[in-house]
């Protein structure tokens, strides 16, 4: 599959918009290993963003906006 081409304006806007949110964080660690947790996106700077977890297994971590946009790291939305 294809993926869509979104320009890393788009990818940090998306993030941002989700400042407070509670998301579902699926990361990619290769050789088909995936992390998967939930937390809170805490804080947003210029080259990358911090999740805090809603558990006390994980500590707080960050991702820069190109592990989005390349698809190593993606957010879901809790609902």
């Amino acid at each position: 599959m294809i993926k869509q081409a979104i320009s890393y304006g788009k990818v940090v806007e998306n993030v941002r918009s989700l400042l407070g949110s509670t998301v579902n964080v699926s990361v990619n660690l290769g050789r088909n290993k995936f992390e998967t947790f939930e937390g809170v996106v805490s804080a947003c700077y210029p080259a990358l963003f911090t999740v805090s977890p809603t558990g006390k297994t994980r500590n707080k971590t960050s991702f820069s906006y190109s592990e989005v946009m390349c698809g190593r790291v993606q957010l879901d939305i809790c609902g």
